[in-house]
């Protein structure tokens, strides 16, 4: 933890000091290893008049035993006020999107996603099953709007929307409706059924061999969906900073504190009564997470502007509403190739 503190303290004596108003400094350049952010901050660059950029990130996300507010809890715990409880819950996703820039202070984005996920479960009696879900997720759209690029430092806005094309009434058997398939509780969801609004703002700069970036975002939801509810809010601040080792390799540590609303509303379909992720009232919560990783970027020949990123994250700190999943190890690669 100490190492995430340190970063983030360098980073902002850095980004304080960097404000230089003489403008002889170079403008912030992508063309280097850490010109880009850790590979989980999403929206974090834009690009020159007519380039394009593809790129494809892989997520895992492991969820296991309890909180309970910020303490840890036991199964047995929970089966006192609920008849079934998770005790793990792995996530897979898959990310692809594409950039393109119409001019050099506006690009414009889409993302694409596919998950895959299950549940492990444990009943009151001392039973076991599994739930399982998969399919597309919400498609992602955005603009993004560059204020500035000088002095090595630059700022760019971000505006975008959620289309709600993942599902919410992912069903699955279990033992309590076995033959038939139940509709699945709010985490095993795929959509979020709502057209979700998602600002951002970005600032990055950069010295000769090291770089650093702020990122707020947060994602508001409006109405509800089909199943009468609509997830809570979000918002996070990451903060990064990174090493340019070689030409083509950096070295980065992230730090970023989130807060997610409670679920607004309840599907009619789930009984809150029966396991603790059907309750609404099991949702949301703080949480700091740290994560290191690094950047590879070929600057030149056959594969130039190809990059390749991984990071390894996990919580130092987490406050859920109720009792929820404990959340253990988060681990993201992905490349990226502009043209």
């Amino acid at each position: 933890m100490k190492l995430y503190i340190s970063a983030i303290f360098l980073m902002a004596s850095l980004a304080l000091f960097a404000q230089d108003t003489t403008d002889t400094l170079p403008k912030w350049s992508a063309g280097r290893p850490d010109g880009h952010a850790p590979i989980p901050v999403m929206g974090d660059h834009m690009h020159g008049k007519g380039e394009w950029m593809f790129s494809y990130r892989y997520m895992y996300m492991n969820m296991e035993d309890l909180k309970r507010g910020s303490d840890d809890a036991s199964f047995n715990d929970a089966l006192q006020e609920y008849m079934v409880t998770p005790t793990s819950m792995p996530m897979h996703m898959h990310m692809v999107g594409a950039m393109y820039a119409p001019s050099d202070n506006i690009t414009l984005m889409v993302m694409f996603n596919y998950l895959s996920m299950e549940m492990d479960h444990i009943t009151r009696m001392g039973g076991t099953f599994i739930t399982e879900a998969n399919g597309f997720g919400d498609i992602q759209v955005s603009g993004l709007y560059r204020f500035f690029n000088s002095n090595q430092q630059t700022m760019h806005g971000q505006l975008g929307f959620s289309i709600p094309t993942g599902s919410v009434t992912e069903s699955d058997v279990t033992p309590a409706s076995a033959p038939d398939e139940v509709e699945l509780p709010y985490p095993m969801q795929i959509g979020s059924g709502t057209f979700d609004t998602n600002l951002a703002l970005t600032y990055l700069g950069q010295g000769n061999i090291n770089s650093w970036g702020v990122q707020l975002r947060g994602i508001f939801r409006f109405g509800e969906n089909d199943r009468e509810f609509r997830y809570g809010n979000r918002y996070s601040l990451n903060n990064w900073f990174a090493v340019k080792a070689t030409e083509w390799l950096s070295f980065s540590a992230r730090l970023e504190g989130l807060l997610v609303g409670e679920i607004e509303g309840e599907d009619p379909n789930l009984n809150p009564m029966m396991v603790i992720t059907a309750d609404t009232n099991n949702s949301g919560g703080t949480f700091v997470n740290g994560g290191l990783g690094f950047n590879v970027y070929i600057p030149s020949g056959a594969l130039k502007n190809l990059r390749f990123g991984f990071e390894v994250a996990s919580p130092l700190y987490q406050d859920v509403n109720g009792v929820q999943l404990r959340t253990r190890e988060t681990l993201t690669l992905g490349t990226q190739y502009s043209f």
